[in-house]
């Protein structure tokens, strides 16, 4: 230093930070904010599991609670999964996979899954329709009308095109019937229903599994 430097008290003293003044001594610093927000956090969920009356954790209530559960398979593709549908007081309440089905274990597709919405669904049909030939209105049916109508064109209609034999080889067919069968039969009824349908002479007998 020279002769001409004017030395201050606390010139070579390193700079200290102002002290804060009582404004800033409220605000809370970022860890403590962070702190506060996690625990206001945690008290909004434990308040939110807990009922009105605040003396045990809410649980919503099963829609499946008081029904009656049966098993059936998907009746959309040849798949064939299983799924447990609950029906209380006559109506489907609810559909779901079948976990011990041994296809599917639960799972069940898009379609299989929004099967509900094919059940409970206003524009469903729930009666037999039925229009003569020629007409164009559609009349309401009973079942019993509509089974006994079946069994009569099917046994017309074997009876007019049964062929017993065909160039000398008994053959006992009609080429005028044919049957398909649904994803929705399982082994057993797959296996009556070809009986019947080779009983009564058909030759064109397909499943929809299969295509």
């Amino acid at each position: 230093m020279s002769d001409g430097d004017v030395r201050t008290p606390g010139a070579d003293a390193e700079p200290r930070e102002p002290a804060p003044s009582e404004s800033d001594a409220t605000q809370p610093t970022r860890r403590q904010f962070l702190g506060g927000l996690g625990g206001l956090t945690s008290g909004a969920i434990a308040a939110a599991s807990l009922t009105q009356a605040g003396c045990a954790p809410a649980a919503p209530v099963l829609k499946t609670r008081g029904a009656t559960a049966s098993t059936t398979v998907c009746p959309f593709c040849g798949v064939g999964c299983g799924q447990v549908v609950s029906t209380q007081n006559g109506h489907v309440t609810n559909i779901e996979g079948d976990p011990s089905h041994p296809v599917s274990e639960g799972t069940l597709c898009s379609k299989g899954a929004s099967a509900i919405q094919v059940v409970n669904n206003p524009r469903r049909l729930q009666k037999v329709l039925y229009r003569a030939s020629g007409a164009t209105a559609w009349e309401e049916k009973t079942w019993d009308w509509a089974l006994a109508r079946i069994a009569t064109k099917v046994k017309s209609t074997r009876d007019r095109s049964f062929t017993t034999t065909v160039n000398g080889r008994i053959v006992n067919r009609t080429e005028a019937i044919a049957c398909l069968g649904g994803s929705a039969l399982d082994n057993e009824e797959a296996y009556l229903l070809v009986k019947l349908m080779r009983a009564l002479g058909l030759c064109y007998v397909e499943h929809q599994a299969r295509l």
